[in-house]
């Protein structure tokens, strides 16, 4: 009997890959997900918790695609891994923090590996020649495979023909005839492809699906290291970056501050690692202090505090202060003015 070919598929859970996964379905491939966590994903708590995302599904893409194509999807913890990819990218950062061709290059690695202890027989993703500046360019596109060391294992349905005949083409276990030829940014071609595969629900492109690709994550990260004075990171740190307001009024702390009551139940799961404060005399958000401040900073702190309460335009507000061993005190402080030094602080 001839053996049915095995590939394995990048599922990030947007359009692209669920496409490049049914058109590799469509030509008898038994196909699997595999989806690598870093921890900087877009999707994930930050919809679930906030009120401005109340209309965004609560839902994980990459495992909802897997299901609606009825494949098995495996998740990946690839945190601890994953930071020096971060903190020392070969090819370089974007825009912002984002090192996208390392990135890329390390999640496909992680993939030959995966197909290797699993005796799968090559790697799709859905990649779109051109569509990312980084690295889905024609120049870059051979580096991830190159320096991955998938080589002729990794195919690009999507934009197969713009590129070299890979050995699952060569062996037969594909017909390049039936790939695609899909390039630049728009995203046309991709929707009139799902409206032939009947896929009228999935996820919408916004800048991709990685918290480093935005300026003011990028921002909130390179002052952690900074204040820091180390670049690493931990699993809390990345998720806290994630919510609320982050104001550094002097370099030996920061104020971490909800936005709304989503936000406020999340930071109080942190209340017992962080100084924090609440307001006791009007309604207010939780705040958190990350780093070693002295009396003067707490009380600005306060003062900072009560300017995002109802009792901003009072002339005292009571604010609640409890320390690092449990112990509580009382502050009364005079909400501090909405003025131009307050906006500079803002991380």
């Amino acid at each position: 009997m001839i053996k049915q070919p095995k590939a394995v598929a990048l599922v990030s859970g947007g359009l692209d890959s669920m496409l490049a996964v049914k058109v590799i379905q469509e030509q008898g491939i038994h196909v699997e997900g595999i989806n690598f966590f870093t921890g900087f994903c877009v999707e994930g708590h930050t919809h679930a918790i906030r009120k401005k995302d109340s209309a965004k599904p609560k839902r994980n893409n990459a495992l909802w695609v897997a299901e609606q194509l009825g494949m098995k999807l495996h998740i990946v913890d690839v945190i601890e891994e994953y930071k020096d990819v971060l903190l020392n990218p070969k090819h370089g950062y974007g825009a912002n923090l984002n090192p996208c061709l390392d990135c890329k290059k390390f999640m496909v690695h992680k993939a030959v590996e995966w197909i290797e202890k699993n005796g799968f027989d090559f790697i799709i993703t859905g990649e779109v020649m051109g569509q990312r500046p980084m690295s889905q360019r024609k120049d870059t596109m051979p580096i991830v495979a190159q320096e991955s060391g998938a080589d002729d294992l990794l195919l690009r349905p999507l934009c197969a023909k713009l590129l070299p005949e890979t050995k699952p083409e060569r062996e037969g276990w594909v017909k390049r005839e039936n790939l695609y030829n899909f390039s630049g940014r728009s995203r046309k071609p991709q929707m009139a492809l799902a409206e032939k595969f009947g896929f009228d629900d999935y996820a919408q492109p916004a800048g991709g699906c990685c918290f480093l690709t935005d300026a003011s994550y990028s921002a909130k990260l390179t002052d952690l290291w900074r204040a820091r004075g180390d670049r690493n990171y931990e699993m809390d740190d990345v998720m806290l970056l994630k919510v609320g307001r982050h104001i550094r009024p002097r370099d030996n702390f920061k104020l971490i501050i909800g936005r709304e009551e989503g936000e406020n139940n999340f930071l109080s799961g942190y209340k017992k690692r962080f100084i924090n404060m609440h307001i006791t005399s009007h309604r207010g958000p939780l705040l958190l202090v990350d780093g070693r401040p002295d009396h003067p900073d707490l009380e600005l702190a306060a003062q900072i505090l009560a300017r995002y309460s109802q009792g901003r335009d009072e002339s005292e507000v009571s604010v609640e202060v409890t320390d690092l061993e449990g112990n509580v005190t009382n502050m009364v402080v005079k909400p501090m003015p909405a003025d131009s030094i307050l906006k500079k602080w803002h991380v």
